[in-house]
């Protein structure tokens, strides 16, 4: 009934090489391997990262070619999630499909197991400069500890995008995040912990950090990593079970116990999902 959660706040900066990309991406691995991690949750567009790597021109690379990293990102996470016996949500990549881009959370299993949710609601930015598509229909998945969800950023802005996944039986959600400004940070916080109060879930949510000056639309970035809980008597009185510090390269760790959110689904202060009043809305099922 108990899983131990890392969140990362994933450094952005300029790199040569995938190999850079790969070594940074283990040192924080290696690190939640150290604090006796299950989970570990990488940040929306980490991957982007790549785009920093110098071209045949000598400049760094389009949104275009960042799929063109896909199996290799693929085969990375795979092989650190055999080898440190994790289940890692490798943030966001940017994926083909047909003739498309998708931004995609990926999850990676120690048996090898790829999971792919696409992000569900795209940004202007996304749309207008990036060219993306929003992906279709919504899935959970079983571990041994949790069933969980992935939703990214803007997605967790939607109430009923995360009424959906907590009526397949989620108790975890898992939110990678990307934004450059303070207003856009507190529009996912906020509403990523309201998310925890509506639904009687815990949500794990991290950001980006750090700057990539040569990639467009990636030169800065406000993040911070934190695990929310319900505001209820058995967790703490904010509903933060650990948050990081804002803008710091740095990692944070919590444990989550599903018997309490059942408990309080059941004896709570309030019991927010009991008490929808599905006679005037919708309910899923």
């Amino acid at each position: 009934m108990k899983l131990r959660v890392s969140a990362v706040q994933y450094h952005l900066h300029s790199i040569d090489s995938f190999e850079a990309f790969a070594a940074q991406v283990e040192h924080y691995i290696r690190t939640a391997d150290e604090f006796g991690s299950e989970y570990v949750l990488f940040p929306e567009f980490m991957t982007t990262q790549l785009m920093s790597i110098p071209g045949a021109d000598g400049k760094a690379r389009s949104i275009d070619e960042l799929p063109d990293f896909t199996d290799a990102y693929i085969e990375l996470f795979k092989e650190l999630a055999a080898r440190y016996n994790m289940y890692i949500i490798g943030g966001t990549h940017v994926i083909r499909s047909g003739d498309n881009l998708l931004n995609a959370a990926h999850m990676f299993a120690p048996d090898g197991t790829v999971s792919v949710q696409p992000k569900l609601h795209i940004t202007p930015t996304e749309v207008t400069e990036w060219n993306m598509k929003a992906g279709d229909g919504v899935t959970v998945f079983d571990t041994p500890k949790a069933r969980i969800a992935m939703l990214t950023c803007y997605d967790i802005e939607f109430p009923e995008i995360v009424r959906m996944v907590r009526a397949l039986g989620a108790d975890v959600i898992f939110c990678p995040s990307c934004t450059d400004d303070r207003q856009g940070f507190y529009r996912v916080r906020y509403c990523a912990h309201a998310r925890t109060i509506e639904n009687q879930i815990y949500v794990v949510t991290t950001g980006t950090v750090g700057s990539l000056p040569t990639v467009d639309f990636m030169r800065l970035n406000y993040g911070q990593a934190a695990v929310l809980a319900p505001n209820d008597i058995p967790f703490p009185p904010r509903g933060i079970m650990v948050e990081g510090e804002i803008n710091n390269d740095m990692i944070v760790t919590a444990d989550l116990d599903l018997s309490l959110l059942y408990e309080v689904r059941e004896r709570g202060s309030v019991m927010t999902w009991r008490d929808r009043r599905t006679d005037l809305y919708t309910d899923w099922k």
